[in-house]
């Protein structure tokens, strides 16, 4: 049998109890601002030891300017340092969080209500969310669900209707089968009806809306009246594949249309719409809210600060100290006490090493990447997470859990924090360069090319190189496809016709 050294064993003891303390730490760093706030609010509900400290506005219009106030029932700065020693375990923690009464006597009043009526404060939260909440724009299934209206439809066929409209996906086709969305015993009856239904649903406004795939749809939004009608029919039935790959003398020796002909097809064709649900599936996309503020001191210097205002200030209800150690709660109330201190004391510990870890980060980041905010992104440095991890002093994942869904305000507008995070090449002169300030060198080159005469991939390597960046035709042809660059042959097609938005995809 294998035994274990005492210090073995103390070790193993030692990390199951900082595990939990470990999990939640990482756990509270990875969360932005707007998640950590929900957090604690959760907390907030789940835990009655823990106590917020809200600022008391007529107290707060009296202080004279440069005046700090402090309200009665805030957490003293010794409970702010609060951390819990490592080597102790949770007993020992607690016996130390009790015995704060006894040194600072005077702050830890018994309350005998609390300071604001839970349920009204909660119901002016729930108010002002809503009071604060976006309308929602019309989905593509709200418009075309308000065009059955306009139909007099029996029940079933309005139904199956209903279904399909709410199967169509965010471009607005019908993925899959038809017999997909219909019940396993469904008999011929039905899906002649679900047929019928479909061929309502595809008359819809937009035109192309319930197709099942991009031929059906840019099929359904030909009209009589269109030009080349005809021969928009045949090269959307069978040729679009060729006309992908802009195999044109192919199309004319299928169809004997000449080559000029089918570029003026071409033109009508680009005007149709491939994605006719597009437009209606744009999300609301939340605020940013930065986490970090960068401001540029006198000396010129970039210095960090945290967003602290949407993080309050949590301490442990003196109420319950008092509760706990007069002796009037019996054991399974001072046990439960007990350990919602302990939850309480990790939390308010978590978020502090939070915002240590973040401000760290943070000024570590910005400390590196001061060209990118004295002159813009196009002088961005190369940066990899593991250099700011050796430089404060953490391990790399702490790194990336920092700057996870961050934003940072700086003087050149908010940006995630890891933007700021890239690797590089070397230039010609043997400085590194970041691939960001490729990437932004290469749109800058294929912005001012003559659209008529567009530059190959080789073209762009050299060009590149005459700007003292030396990087191979697989890179630049990775970088072109990756920033949604069409190849030359394309850009030339586009440019002649005028648009690429416009190219059915």
């Amino acid at each position: 049998m294998m035994r274990l050294s005492f210090g073995q064993d103390l070790r193993m003891v030692q990390k199951q109890v900082l595990a939990p303390r470990m999990i939640q730490s990482m756990e509270i760093l990875q969360l932005p601002i707007l998640a950590l706030q929900e957090r604690i609010e959760q907390e907030m509900e789940e835990n009655p030891v823990l106590e917020m400290q809200e600022e008391e506005p007529e107290f707060a219009e009296e202080l004279s300017e440069g005046e700090e106030h402090v309200s009665p029932d805030a957490p003293t700065e010794e409970e702010r340092e609060l951390v819990i020693d490592d080597t102790k375990d949770n007993e020992d923690d607690f016996e130390r969080l009790m015995k704060m009464d006894e040194e600072w006597p005077d702050h830890f009043e018994e309350r005998t209500r609390p300071s604001r009526n839970q349920v009204e404060e909660a119901g002016e939260r729930k108010l002002d969310a809503m009071a604060n909440m976006t309308a929602r724009p019309q989905s593509l299934q709200d418009y075309l669900h308000d065009q059955l209206g306009w139909f007099d439809l029996d029940v079933e066929l309005r139904a199956l209707a209903d279904r399909i409209i709410y199967n169509l996906d965010g471009n607005g086709y019908l993925q899959g089968r038809l017999e997909d969305i219909l019940p396993p015993d469904a008999d011929k009856e039905l899906l002649t009806l679900a047929r019928e239904a479909l061929a309502l649903v595809q008359k819809l406004d937009p035109p192309g809306v319930g197709a099942r795939d991009l031929r059906e749809c840019l099929l359904l939004q030909l009209t009589p009246g269109i030009p080349f009608h005809e021969q928009l029919q045949t090269l959307i039935s069978g040729h679009l594949e060729d006309l992908e790959h802009n195999r044109l003398p192919v199309i004319a020796r299928k169809t004997g249309y000449s080559i000029e002909l089918i570029q003026e097809t071409l033109g009508e064709l680009r005007k149709l719409n491939p994605k006719p649900g597009a437009d209606f599936n744009e999300a609301l996309v939340p605020p940013v809210i930065p986490d970090v503020f960068v401001e540029q001191g006198e000396d010129g210097q970039y210095k960090v600060r945290l967003e602290d205002g949407r993080t309050p200030s949590l301490f442990i209800s003196p109420y319950y100290r008092k509760l706990f150690q007069s002796g009037d709660a019996n054991e399974e109330t001072r046990e439960y006490i007990k350990r919602k201190v302990n939850s309480a004391q990790w939390l308010i510990e978590s978020i502090e090493q939070r915002r240590s870890t973040l401000t760290r980060v943070s000024q570590a980041i910005v400390d590196h990447q001061t060209e990118f905010l004295n002159k813009g992104p196009e002088s961005i440095e190369p940066l990899k997470m593991q250099q700011i991890a050796d430089k404060v002093g953490v391990h790399v994942t702490t790194v990336s859990r920092a700057v996870d869904d961050k934003w940072i305000q700086t003087p050149r507008g908010i940006f995630p924090l890891k933007r700021f995070f890239c690797g590089g090449t070397l230039s010609a002169d043997g400085e590194e360069v970041a691939w960001d300030a490729v990437r932004l060198k290469l749109q800058e080159i294929v912005d001012g090319e003559d659209k008529q005469h567009p530059k190959s991939d080789e073209q762009l390597v050299q060009d590149l190189a005459a700007e003292g960046i030396t990087v191979a035709r697989r890179t630049v042809t990775k970088y072109r496809k990756a920033m949604d660059i069409p190849s030359s042959r394309q850009r030339r097609e586009w440019g002649a016709s005028g648009s690429k938005a416009a190219a059915p995809e």
